[in-house]
């Protein structure tokens, strides 16, 4: 997910002591505060394309990037944002298909993980027949009600309805043939969730990794649903094994990335956790991981490093208690 906004930690952390505290639980706020506290707007979302081949696209909006794969076998397309936006994303699909014989209908749509800003277009595509695909893991958290503590606020995911649930799942590794070339599904363990997948397009040299790679800020490990900073590190740490120094590399939230934009972030990540878990050793207790600073040399590029401190430092210690 992206970043929070400072002005909501203001609004929702009146001291800095509170976020530094751990781990209480925000009030949770309904779906249309939250997407006011993330400052997005349903009803003024613009639906925009970037091209990564003739057949490979990223649709950016609100919530997730949308990888998009046309050509003669069908759409097949990895994340969905908001059923408010699916006629944007159809006219969007509708306008990369212009030259592609065959209508422009979602025939697959791959769900990275399960948090709504990622799948809650399920509740469109399912009942229009798209096939949803997911990692078992996905599937069983979209059939139940979870809190997603994002530290600064917390959101109660409910459950999908059946017809939005995955209709097809995996454990380790599946691949579709379509398009013209082989399309990879992994999964490395819990990371981000437990049940993220990354996305390789083996003809276009491209991979989707959903939220397991933020390119707009730190990444949120939802340490409440067993995602892990660990996992993370190790997650991309297997994708870089399965693809090469030429791959694209399309992220949750933010601009596309390359081969050294991943290797970069894992970097990162592997020395923020190296100096925490020396501090943790210690003794160090979460508010003297903050005032550690250890996320000091990137917090200019990554911004706010609140929530991200936080869900780090309860993975690495298994000090979390959300539910």
């Amino acid at each position: 997910m992206k970043k929070i906004l400072p002005v909501l930690v203001a609004i929702l952390l009146p001291t800095s002591l509170a976020a530094h505290q751990a781990p209480a639980v925000q009030e949770t706020l309904p779906l249309d505060g939250l997407m006011t506290a993330f400052g997005w707007d349903l009803s003024k979302a613009k639906i925009t394309t970037e091209k990564v081949s003739d057949n490979l696209h990223v649709l950016f909006g609100l919530g997730g990037n949308i990888a998009v794969s046309t050509g003669k076998d069908g759409v097949l397309i990895v994340d969905d944002q908001f059923p408010q936006l699916i006629p944007q994303i159809m006219s969007a699909i509708d306008d990369i298909n212009v030259d592609v014989k065959g209508d422009s209908e979602v025939d697959f749509a791959i769900n990275t993980h399960w948090h709504f800003d990622h799948a809650e277009g399920n509740l469109a595509l399912g009942p229009q027949g798209a096939w949803i695909v997911a990692h078992e893991n996905s599937r069983e958290m979209m059939k139940q009600d979870h809190i997603i503590n994002l530290v600064v606020a917390s959101y109660e995911q409910k459950a999908y309805p059946e017809e939005a649930w995955p209709n097809i799942t995996y454990d380790d590794d599946m691949s579709f043939h379509l398009n013209g070339e082989t399309v990879d599904l992994y999964h490395f363990g819990p990371a981000h969730t437990t049940g993220d997948t990354a996305i390789v397009f083996r003809g276009t040299n491209a991979v989707h990794l959903g939220d397991v790679y933020n390119n707009a800020g730190y990444p949120f490990i939802d340490a409440g649903n067993g995602g892990t900073l660990d996992g993370v590190i190790h997650f991309c740490s297997e994708t870089l094994k399965v693809i090469d120094r030429e791959t694209t590399v399309i992220p949750g939230h933010g601009p596309i990335s390359d081969y050294e934009g991943l290797q970069d972030y894992i970097e990162m990540l592997t020395t923020i956790r190296a100096d925490m878990i020396k501090l943790i050793n210690a003794g160090a207790s979460l508010e003297d991981v903050y005032n550690a600073k250890v996320t000091q040399q990137w917090d200019e590029k990554m911004g706010d490093n609140t929530g991200f401190i936080n869900r780090s430092y309860m993975s690495l210690t298994h000090k979390v208690v959300d539910k």
